[in-house]
């Protein structure tokens, strides 16, 4: 049966060809996962691993050399400033992600409760909101930042190690 498919799908790349017509890769359907987890690839574990990780790696450290932030401690850093919650969402790399809204926003909410600095159980303070799918819509209809410029005016004037 794998064999008649994949026979078949070369047949129609093979005919697509011929045609002069480009040949675009179908994504799957996505089942889904359970509510709230909008168009991403099913949960927010696997959309990091499929869109952060690349870049962050694995356990969130970044890449210093090549100038990509660690993600541990991110909350702490970010959200207690003026302007840093609209930060995190308008970075290029979240901003301009293939994801939709929600799924933005429950991404958000995973790396923020995953790599944050307090290893209590308690999780973020008890006012921590998070991400809803209209607020990210918010920030990201504002488009992407230039990083090194916002990351300076959020930090000015706040002792940091951003």
């Amino acid at each position: 049966m794998r064999g008649l498919c994949a026979l078949g799908i070369l047949g129609a790349v093979a005919a697509a060809s011929l045609a002069g017509e480009p040949v675009r890769a179908q994504q799957p359907q996505r089942q889904d996962q359970g509510e709230g987890h909008g168009q991403g690839q099913g949960s927010p574990q696997l959309d990091y691993m499929l869109q952060c990780q690349g870049c962050h790696g694995p356990d969130g450290t970044g890449t210093e050399q090549a100038n990509i932030p660690t993600l541990i401690g991110l909350a702490e850093r970010f959200l207690a400033l003026p302007g840093g919650r609209a930060y995190l969402v308008q970075v290029p790399g979240v901003a301009q992600a293939p994801l939709d809204d929600r799924a933005i926003a429950n991404l958000m909410n995973w790396i923020l409760e995953r790599y944050r600095l307090s290893g209590d159980q308690q999780g973020f303070a008890a006012d921590f909101t998070p991400y809803s799918e209209q607020e990210v819509a918010g920030y990201r209809a504002e488009g992407p930042i230039d990083v090194a410029v916002t990351r300076a005016r959020i930090f000015e004037g706040h002792a940091s190690t951003n």
